[in-house]
């Protein structure tokens, strides 16, 4: 066989189509790119889709979307190796590949929702349908590719497919940033993914119907696919409202889904739970024996209460806490997500427990990362009280850096005080200890102290004074010095100040103490600390 013979194209598709009622080989190349360039804005938004699934369904986002999109990408160049198998009726297989996937991808967060109510085994079901979705995808470039070669030269034939693919892809990413997590949430946007699959794969069959090899086969996936989608179009909301509800054990009243985060509030009896990724924000049942204790020890020992600024705490709880002092002026408070915020000042839930604090005249919102933000700022402030989500993932790691509290540090006036909640001195030690030496080692004189919390367990902070204006044990004698009798609180007072800055043996003496590490962005060891704590007693 001759070399001319070798390289000469394998006719996928005939070049006339008259009877596909195409009559020029561009208009079946457009038509083959158009689809890929929609595949490839599928491709990238079920990556996402799976990766943000598997984050609020089983957590540590950094985590989760390493190993899932590492999967997909295995699974896709597996899927470009399964492709030699098919050797004749391309365009069919193609087609296939398209309702398939259509398929696979607007049943994904119903079927982890679903499933995850009734099976620990969440995770394994999840990376299952990434391999298999990524199977599928690896699929369609080397089949389009092939199905291409016949209207244009190899060179100009991959390059083509390829930047349509990686221009569907941008737009994808775009499209799941900025308006289907937001706005379509993980109930909808996999339903609009097998859309888009559903009419790749709708546009060929009809468009190009009398070249179908397999027709009743393909019809037949038509009809099936549209009937499912339409299916799951309507039962989608109420069995992912279903799965979400088997994982609390309270009625959900609210759930939002955010750019940054899945919001839920429940409710038991005349009691109300914030839950953000899954995990327990507060609850109206217990929440002010642990804001009254992060508020009012700063407030009382500041030297200034003119300005305060408090890094999360998008609830408006510590806020409320922090403007029951009337000479505060001014209350700058800093939260990513303006869903949150917003929450704060519109629901009722909220606006009940929060007083209506954040629609109060003193206080600025601005939704912004609190490292970028102190970053930036100029102000300096008499107390500033860190109510900043577990150190639970790599993402939040720099806000619980020795370099944050060092832009702490420099926005803190003479005499100021600072307070961070520090997760669990009893539940995850080593990562409250992590908490109190990075606070220490940015310049602070510090206090650890904590609290029985009856909903989420003993829980711990650190009061930070900075080093040049006194000594950690001058901090501590003023702290059980003082009277905190006369106080506008439910919880807090001396006796409780006093009981919450002595801790038992083997917390802050245990064995390990000494080799804890602090946490610095080039090494964030705090994340290992927490997750290897003991959560699961509780």
């Amino acid at each position: 066989m001759s070399a001319r013979l070798i390289s000469r194209p394998f006719p996928i598709l005939p070049r006339p189509l008259s009877s596909a009622g195409v009559s020029k080989p561009r208009a079946v190349s457009a038509v083959l790119k158009i689809s890929i360039f929609a595949t490839g804005l599928a491709g990238i938004v079920a990556e996402f889709v799976l990766s943000t699934l598997a984050t609020y369904i089983i957590g540590n986002a950094v985590l989760q979307w390493t190993v899932v999109m590492s999967l997909m990408f295995f699974a896709m160049g597996l899927g470009s190796r399964v492709s030699l198998i098919f050797r004749h009726k391309l365009l069919d297989t193609f087609i296939i590949v398209e309702f398939s996937l259509s398929l696979l991808c607007a049943s994904a967060a119903i079927l982890a929702y679903g499933l995850a109510a009734y099976t620990v085994y969440t995770s394994l079901l999840i990376y299952t349908q990434a391999f298999f979705i990524g199977l599928f995808i690896g699929l369609e470039i080397p089949l389009v590719i092939r199905l291409n070669n016949t209207y244009q030269e190899l060179r100009s034939n991959i390059a083509a497919i390829m930047e349509k693919d990686y221009y569907g892809a941008l737009l994808g990413g775009l499209l799941f940033a900025f308006f289907a997590l937001p706005y379509l949430g993980l109930t909808y946007t996999p339903i609009a993914l097998g859309v888009i699959n559903f009419l790749v794969a709708s546009l060929l069959l009809w468009r190009f119907f009398d070249l179908i090899g397999r027709k009743k086969l393909l019809v037949s996936s038509f009809v099936v696919s549209l009937s499912v989608l339409m299916a799951l179009g309507v039962l989608s909301k109420p069995i992912i409202l279903y799965g979400e509800q088997r994982q609390f054990r309270d009625k959900i009243i609210f759930t939002k889904q955010t750019p940054h985060q899945k919001i839920v509030i429940t409710k038991w009896k005349n009691h109300y739970w914030l839950y953000i990724n899954g995990q327990e924000q507060f609850s109206t049942f217990d929440e002010e024996k642990y804001h009254e204790p992060l508020v009012h020890p700063g407030m009382n020992l500041t030297a200034d209460r003119q300005k305060i600024l408090i890094l999360g705490g998008g609830d408006g709880l510590a806020l409320r806490e922090v403007l029951k002092y009337p000479d505060v002026s001014s209350v700058t408070l800093v939260d990513l997500d303006p869903a949150m915020t917003d929450l704060a000042q519109t629901h009722y839930v909220l606006l009940d427990v929060n007083q209506g604090s954040m629609k109060d005249s003193r206080v600025t919102v601005i939704n912004q990362d609190a490292a970028a933000f102190l970053k930036d700022d100029s102000t300096f402030y008499g107390a500033i009280f860190i109510d900043l989500p577990d150190p639970d993932s790599v993402d939040v790691m720099h806000v619980d850096s020795q370099n944050f509290y060092r832009l702490a540090h420099r926005r803190l006036m003479a005499g100021g005080m600072l307070a961070v909640q520090a997760t669990s001195p009893y539940f995850s030690r080593q990562a409250f200890l992590s908490i109190l030496k990075t606070v220490e080692a940015a310049g602070f004189s510090v206090l650890p102290y904590h609290n029985q919390i009856p909903t989420m367990g003993e829980w711990g902070w650190v009061l930070g004074a900075r080093a040049e204006d006194f000594s950690k044990e001058i901090l501590k004698r003023r702290v059980l010095a003082f009277d905190f009798e006369g106080l506008d609180t439910r919880f807090f007072n001396t006796g409780a100040m006093i009981s919450m800055a002595h801790f038992g043996k083997g917390i802050l003496e245990a064995p390990d103490a000494d080799k804890i590490k602090i946490n610095t962005e080039s090494n964030p060891v705090l994340m290992r600390y927490y997750r290897s704590g003991s959560w699961g007693v509780y």
